[in-house]
């Protein structure tokens, strides 16, 4: 019961702010099935029942093979839980595409999202960033992890 003159809001503990989540990846491929399997392969080596938010952005909204700004829009959307979206694309358009995005202040990326391409590997980096992310690292962790991606050397 609230002290005299006071309501019930008036003395109700003021709610915690909540943390944000992990940072989100989003893999742009020019195929829907390349983006689709390198998502389901970097969760699969995450190694524990609970990775960060992941999204493939793959092909046209037709199927065919391209890339859309739509779906790469949504799939931003998806993934991100306040702590930045680190975003892999396999090659030319899906780079200019999201570049692009990252340069409309209008139209493209929610306004306030932290969106970040990753110069790194398409499956190597997407592999990195998921495992970084599903650890808890924030972006500048994720985004190392990439650039290690980049520079690993195999043999």
């Amino acid at each position: 019961m609230a002290p005299e003159g006071e309501t019930e809001e008036d003395t109700a503990p003021e709610a915690e702010p909540q943390p944000a989540g992990r940072v989100g990846v989003v893999l742009v491929s020019h195929s829907r099935e390349v983006a689709a399997a390198t998502a389901a392969l970097a969760e699969a080596l995450v190694g524990t029942g609970d990775p960060a938010p992941v999204a493939a952005a793959g092909g046209l909204p037709d199927g065919g093979v391209g890339t859309s700004a739509e779906l790469v829009r949504r799939a931003v959307k998806d993934v991100d839980r306040g702590s930045g979206v680190v975003v892999l694309c396999d090659m030319g358009s899906a780079v200019l595409t999201v570049k692009a995005l990252l340069a409309d202040r209008e139209g493209g990326f929610p306004a306030g999202a932290d969106v970040r391409i990753a110069d790194a590997p398409f499956v190597e980096g997407a592999v990195t960033a998921l495992v970084t992310a599903s650890a808890g690292g924030d972006m500048a962790a994720v985004l190392a992890a990439t650039d290690d991606a980049r520079t690993y050397r195999k043999l």
